[in-house]
C-alpha cells in the first residue's frame, strides 16, 4: 500500500475508533451545537493591539501584543505589574480573550504566540521542546516586562511556565511575583490524550510514536482532510475541549479554528516533548510567590488529579476545580477563571504595596 493509502487509512481508522461509524450521532450532536447561544458581543479574537517581535535565542520570531494602560503610554513604568498570559498546545494568543477582554485597561498585560503557532515564525523540529517554551518565555518576560510580573499559563503554556520555573528558580520572588497554572501538569501525562485525541487513553507510548511520524509525513493529507471534516471535527472539538456539552457553538467553532490553522507537522513535532515531561521535583521555587491552579473537573485532555498534584507540591498554593469544566475552561468558564485571576492580582498588589511602604 503506499504512503498515501497508510496515512487515509489510519486517519480514517483512528475515527473510526471514537465513532465507530457513528455518522448519525456526528450528524446530531452537529445540530445541537449549532442551536447553542453565542458568548459574547466582541467578537471572539478580534481584540489587538500593534504588534512587536521577540526574538527567542535560537532566532525565531515571537509575535507579542502589549494591552498598555491608557495613563503609562507604551513602556508603562519600573514598579507596574505586568501579567504575561501564555496560551496552549495548537492554539494561539486569542484563546485569552475573555481574559484580555475583562483586563484590557486595567491591568497591564502580554499575549504572544508560542513559537510554530499563531503569527510566531516556524520553529527548528528540534527546538520544539518545553525547555526551549520556558526560554521563549524568559525572553518575552526580558523584552515587554520592565517591572514584576505575573505569570499566567494554560496547558502548554503552563508547561514552559513550570520549565522556566526550574531553570530559573532565581526569578520566582523576585521578578516574577505570582503564578497562575490552568488546565495544566508537571508531567505523568498521557500525550495521546493532547497529540491525538481521537485515540483512546493508554494507546500511546512506541505504538503512538510511530503513528504520529507516519501520519507526519502525509501532512499535507492530514490538514486536507481535517478542512473537509468540518462536522466530525466539530463533535471532536466540543467532546474533548469543553466541560458537560453546553458550550456555545462560537466558542466551539472558535477552538477549532485554531486547532484548523495549527499544521498537523506542528502537532507531530511537540509530540515528544509531553512524552519526556517529567518536573514535579522542581516546583520549590512556586512557594515562594502566590500561586493559582485552577482545573474544570470534566477536563478529559489533562485530568483533575494533575492540578490535585501540583497543589500538593506548592506549599500555599490555592486550588480551583470548576465543576463541569473542560480543558478549555478559559473560555467556558471565564468569570470563574477571572475572579480566581483577580484574588490572584490582588495579592501581588498587596505585596508590592507592603514593599513600597517598609
Amino acid at each position: 500500500m503506499s504512503l498515501r493509502g497508510k496515512v487515509l487509512g489510519g486517519v480514517l481508522g483512528a475515527a473510526g475508533i471514537v465513532f465507530a461509524g457513528s455518522a448519525v450521532r456526528v450528524a446530531h450532536r452537529h445540530r445541537v451545537i449549532a442551536r447553542r447561544d453565542a458568548t459574547s458581543r466582541t467578537p471572539l479574537g478580534s481584540l489587538r493591539a500593534e504588534p512587536l517581535t521577540v526574538v527567542a535565542a535560537d532566532g525565531v520570531n515571537l509575535h507579542v501584543e502589549v494591552d498598555e494602560l491608557p495613563a503609562r503610554g507604551r513602556h508603562g513604568g519600573d514598579d507596574q505589574p505586568t501579567a504575561i498570559f501564555v496560551h496552549g498546545y495548537a492554539l494561539t494568543l486569542d484563546c485569552w480573550h475573555h481574559q484580555r477582554l475583562a483586563y484590557r485597561g486595567q491591568l497591564r498585560s502580554v499575549y504572544y504566540d508560542q513559537r510554530s503557532h499563531g503569527r510566531s515564525a516556524r520553529s527548528p523540529e528540534e527546538n520544539c521542546t518545553i525547555e526551549q517554551l520556558g526560554d521563549d518565555l524568559l525572553r518575552v518576560i526580558e523584552a515587554t516586562a520592565p517591572g514584576p510580573v505575573v505569570l499566567v499559563g494554560h496547558s502548554m503554556g503552563g508547561m514552559g511556565l513550570i520549565s522556566l520555573v526550574q531553570h530559573h528558580p532565581e526569578l520566582f520572588g523576585g521578578k516574577v511575583l505570582g503564578v497562575a497554572l490552568i488546565s495544566t501538569t508537571a508531567g505523568g501525562l498521557d500525550p495521546g490524550r493532547l497529540v491525538f485525541p481521537l485515540l483512546p487513553l493508554g494507546f500511546g507510548g512506541r505504538v503512538l510514536g510511530r503513528t504520529i511520524s507516519t501520519l507526519e509525513r502525509g501532512d499535507w493529507l492530514i490538514d486536507h482532510l481535517r478542512s473537509r471534516g468540518r462536522d466530525l471535527a466539530e463533535v471532536v472539538t466540543d467532546d474533548f475541549a469543553f466541560g458537560h456539552g453546553a458550550a456555545p457553538r462560537d466558542l466551539v467553532d472558535f477552538v477549532l479554528d485554531m486547532l484548523d490553522a495549527t499544521p498537523f507537522a506542528v502537532v507531530a513535532d511537540f509530540w515528544p516533548a509531553f512524552a519526556k515531561l517529567d518536573s514535579f521535583e522542581h516546583l520549590g521555587a512556586l512557594a515562594n510567590v502566590p500561586t493559582s491552579i485552577v482545573s474544570g473537573t470534566s477536563d478529559k485532555i489533562v485530568r483533575t488529579s494533575h492540578s490535585r498534584n501540583l497543589h500538593a507540591r506548592i506549599p500555599g498554593s490555592s486550588l480551583l476545580e470548576i465543576d463541569g469544566a473542560g480543558h478549555m475552561v478559559i473560555l467556558e468558564r471565564p468569570d470563574e477563571v477571572n475572579a480566581e485571576l483577580d484574588d490572584l492580582f490582588d495579592a501581588v498588589e498587596q505585596r508590592l504595596t507592603a514593599g513600597r511602604s517598609a
